[in-house]
């Protein structure tokens, strides 16, 4: 991105700020968007991985604090996955990936944040089931190991998982999914930083913009607020962008 074309800078920050409240609106931090949005404006891969686990932690948190004020988070759903993801996410922010393999991966993970975000997973109304502790243990590990790899905190593949199996309702799955992503982008970016990895001083000037707009969509996400409109609009840019990974 550059910097010296105030334009160019006012409109990333519109479309962070509009991310940021999109995927806090439903539970998530936003890291999968983050990171398209920087891939479409051109940003070193150096810095995309520390300034989406950062932004995360913040938004993730937000959108946590609300969904659980409204009742909706279940620990007994949430710990299982959380006790192997945290781990493997620290490794996986240990590890440091080819930049070509890096924008792949994350174009796959892109791929299915839109379709999570389409409700290609269905809409949460399957009779909620318990699930086994093992399943829970390797599904947790597996996404906290590519979370903390690509710098996301791994609820756009959670919430997904936790409707399609039936073992929580879309709210839950939100709930679950905020504080999921919340200890393993801390837990990701602290392996980042034990790697000797450093986070762009850049990135601290977006955590106002994004922290608006994580309060805002946290606070009728939680609630009843409909944003089909902004999540095709949303889901129009990742495709954008998954696109220009693949083919970059």
């Amino acid at each position: 991105m550059d910097i010296s074309q105030p334009h160019i800078v006012i409109a990333f920050m519109i479309i962070l700020l509009v991310v940021a409240f999109l995927y806090a609106s439903v539970g998530h931090g936003g890291a999968s968007g983050y990171l398209a949005l920087m891939a479409l404006f051109s940003f070193p891969v150096v810095f995309m991985k520390p300034t989406a686990l950062l932004l995360n932690i913040f938004v993730s948190g937000i959108s946590f604090w609300f969904f659980r004020k409204r009742h909706h988070f279940k620990w007994k759903l949430f710990y299982p996955f959380a006790i192997a993801s945290i781990p493997a996410a620290f490794i996986g922010g240990y590890i440091t990936v080819n930049a070509s393999l890096y924008k792949q991966i994350l174009a796959v993970f892109l791929v299915i944040s839109i379709l999570r975000m389409l409700n290609v997973f269905g809409n949460g109304t399957l009779k909620a089931r318990t699930p086994t502790l093992w399943l829970s243990l390797v599904i947790g590990a597996f996404i906290g190991l590519f979370s903390g790899m690509i710098g996301i905190g791994g609820g756009i593949i959670l919430s997904p998982i936790i409707i399609l199996l039936g073992f929580g309702s879309m709210k839950q799955a939100a709930a679950v999914s905020a504080l999921f992503i919340f200890v393993n982008s801390i837990s990701g970016i602290i392996g980042f930083t034990v790697k000797g990895g450093n986070i762009p001083n850049e990135a601290l000037y977006l955590i106002p913009v994004a922290i608006i707009g994580g309060s805002i969509g946290a606070i009728y996400g939680s609630g009843k607020f409909n944003t089909k409109t902004l999540t095709y609009l949303l889901a129009f840019v990742l495709i954008i962008a998954s696109v220009k990974l693949f083919l970059v």
